[in-house]
């Protein structure tokens, strides 16, 4: 059965979480500090994580810190669920290594499509793609800033989302998705992105 680790400290949210998830058929264990949300991380090493950015005692960039310094843990899936929607705040929590960026209130239905996607792209990998760095994609004769937007294209971002990562024009987005199309010799993102994911995994 696939587990989660859900580390949110607003007593209400986080139960009625963990019961749509565990409705869902995902193990869940839960956390409301940082630190004990990292304990558990280690304790049970799950298929993924869904962590608030403000907690008591470590926020959720020094849980993710840990974990992606950590070789036994650091491939986990991290989700950021967080009520900090500015750009700024997505843009420093995707550079900083999470793999989605949720800006509370969600849908339900939004979170867990989240979850499944990042579960479906990990799974068929036994070494997860690293995601942290554009430069190897390089490789496949794309410019830095082009590597860089395969890079978050490859993890399931949208246009805007991309544009707000970057902090470009959603146009500038568009036109290096054109060129990183015409150099991978492909017409769809679908197509771009797994070539990335395999490129990233070897």
């Amino acid at each position: 059965m696939t587990s989660l680790v859900l580390i949110e400290d607003e007593p209400d949210l986080r139960h009625s979480l963990v019961l749509l998830l565990r409705l869902e058929g995902f193990t869940v264990h839960e956390a409301m500090t940082g630190p004990d949300g990292l304990a558990i991380i280690h304790q049970h090493h799950p298929d993924l994580v869904v962590c608030d950015i403000q907690l008591p005692g470590m926020d959720g960039f020094g849980v993710l810190a840990a974990l992606r310094a950590d070789p036994a843990i650091a491939p986990i899936p991290f989700i950021f669920l967080t009520a900090r929607g500015e750009k700024s705040d997505i843009r420093l929590g995707m550079v900083t290594g999470a793999d989605d960026y949720l800006v509370k209130p969600v849908a339900f239905d939004d979170l867990l499509q989240a979850i499944q996607t990042r579960l479906a792209r990990f799974a068929g990998y036994r070494q997860p793609p690293n995601f942290a760095d554009p430069r190897p994609l390089e490789a496949l004769g794309l410019s830095p800033k082009q590597a860089e937007t395969l890079l978050w294209v490859a993890q399931g971002k949208s246009n805007a989302e991309v544009a707000a990562i970057l902090d470009v024009a959603e146009a500038t987005v568009k036109k290096h998705l054109e060129h990183i199309y015409a150099k991978l010799g492909v017409e769809k993102r679908g197509a771009a992105s797994l070539i990335a994911i395999e490129h990233l995994s070897r």
